[in-house]
């Protein structure tokens, strides 16, 4: 095979350190790999005034495929998250997060075998978040059908090259009825176009359940993306930690691979770093890459040493880095002496997005429209064609009817429909009218196709 260019982000902390095991192991195995370093993290905000260097962007963008180390994300504040900002503005829309048992590392299951396709761009993660009034803070969650299409469609080609039988879409979609609904829609069309794979749903309160009283009973499991950030760290848990997870963010013609626990700057230099996450991850992209001798080479090695108990102290044992990694070196076994099958996702032809379908058109029928109030709001009930038809705070109807014993905040909704359809003058001419009473903060349009609301309804309505 010819040898590719991969970029190489060697990240904050340990990053270095284990960065430079998988070097050395690449190089025993002979993987026919070009490195070429870039920078992110830490010391890119000091250069640059950001973690992720433009520079850095654009290199993966020519290579295609990158391998990260952990970089540094601040809480509450800070520069953004390079991770985040590198699966966003190369659109990796998926993430791929296996969690397998390993030999010789001791957890309370001994059969786990699952791979989390996680939604990697939209939910919550979008960033888009508002002030409301100094007492409200507002996160929108963001799902698409063209995103989640593209997720589902990955998860169900993934388990298809991979020979497994089961997917299981993760979702809430009893409480959050049009946004994970959406997803759970896309999930059931993928899934009739997918006969031989068993496809089933879980509510993602009972997936977490399950997953610590039975982990074997999943294959694949596909999830928008707060819920399978939260669910891929649990899993990771059930196999020994983050210190042995890999992770993969795939789009349609580039991947990054990444070890996906923290940069650990206490232990930087200290020989105590764990590699075998970022080890795991660069088996990915060999996979990916189409390297699978050698992939299964290093999975070989890996197995034997946990299996002798040479292990790091995270992990239980005393080796150093550097003892771990020339202890795997040792155990590699002849190129002749492995088989390839398809253990990891690879790239296939079915990383793609779809192009949007045509729809009906909407009809516009009404507006909400979010005010700020010290107290109960008296708006208007007539504008036009639109009549007051809901008062809110917090999502819990105030009026009509009696007003509930409830804390109310500075933060009403005003929902406004029409008998008829209705323009967008209509709706300036209610957001008009309201601001001579009211600060409002934002409003949304409420349509209808075909008679059905395409917003949610409220108690009551």
């Amino acid at each position: 095979m010819q040898p590719r260019t991969v970029t190489l982000i060697k990240g904050d902390g340990i990053g270095p350190e284990i960065s430079q095991a998988v070097e050395e192991i690449f190089a025993a195995v002979q993987v026919p790999i070009h490195w070429e370093t870039a920078e992110a993290g830490l010391a890119c905000v000091e250069k640059y005034g950001n973690g992720l260097p433009a520079e850095t962007l654009e290199q993966i963008r020519q290579n295609k495929v990158a391998l990260k180390g952990p970089t540094t994300t601040p809480i509450g504040g800070g520069h953004k998250s390079v991770n985040v900002t590198i699966r966003k503005s190369l659109d990796l829309f998926a993430n791929v997060r296996p969690a397998k048992t390993l030999p010789g590392v001791k957890t309370r299951f001994d059969n786990v075998d699952l791979i989390l396709v996680r939604e990697n761009i939209e939910d919550t993660y979008g960033g888009i978040e508002h002030w409301q009034t100094p007492d409200v803070a507002q996160c929108l969650k963001i799902v698409t059908r063209p995103g989640s299409l593209a997720v589902i469609r990955y998860a169900f080609e993934m388990a298809r090259s991979m020979g497994r039988r089961r997917i299981t879409c993760v979702h809430k979609a009893n409480i959050h009825k049009m946004s994970d609904g959406l997803f759970l829609d896309c999930f059931r069309e993928v899934a009739d176009e997918y006969p031989e794979l068993q496809a089933d749903d879980i509510l993602i309160d009972n997936a977490c359940m399950q997953l610590v009283i039975k982990p074997e009973q999943f294959d694949v499991m596909v999830l928008p993306n707060l819920y399978g950030d939260i669910v891929s760290d649990l899993c990771a848990g059930l196999v020994g930690g983050l210190g042995v997870a890999p992770g993969g963010n795939i789009g349609v013609d580039r991947a990054v691979f990444e070890a996906v626990h923290g940069s650990a700057p206490d232990i930087a230099g200290k020989g105590l770093a764990n590699p075998t996450a970022l080890l795991l991850s660069a088996n990915l992209m060999l996979y990916y890459l189409g390297f699978a001798q050698q992939a299964r080479r290093i999975e070989t090695a890996l197995y034997a040493t946990l299996s002798a108990g040479i292990k790091t102290r995270d992990l239980g044992g005393t080796a150093t880095t550097q003892e771990y990694t020339r202890a795997i070196i040792d155990a590699l076994p002849p190129a002749a002496e492995v088989t390839e099958h398809p253990v990891a996702p690879a790239k296939g032809p079915f990383a793609h997005r779809e192009q949007e379908p045509e729809y009906e058109a909407w009809t516009l029928r009404g507006a909400d429209v979010f005010v700020r109030s010290d107290k109960m709001p008296s708006p208007p009930a007539q504008v036009g064609k639109l009549s007051l038809s809901l008062i809110s705070n917090r999502g819990t109807k105030v009026f009509p009817g009696p007003t509930p014993d409830i804390f109310m905040v500075n933060w009403f909704r005003l929902r406004y429909k029409a008998e008829t359809p209705i323009t967008n003058e209509d709706i300036q001419q209610l957001l008009t009218e309201i601001a001579r009473q009211y600060d409002w903060m934002h409003v949304e349009k409420l349509h209808e196709i075909n008679g059905q609301a395409m917003f949610s309804k409220a108690q009551g309505e």
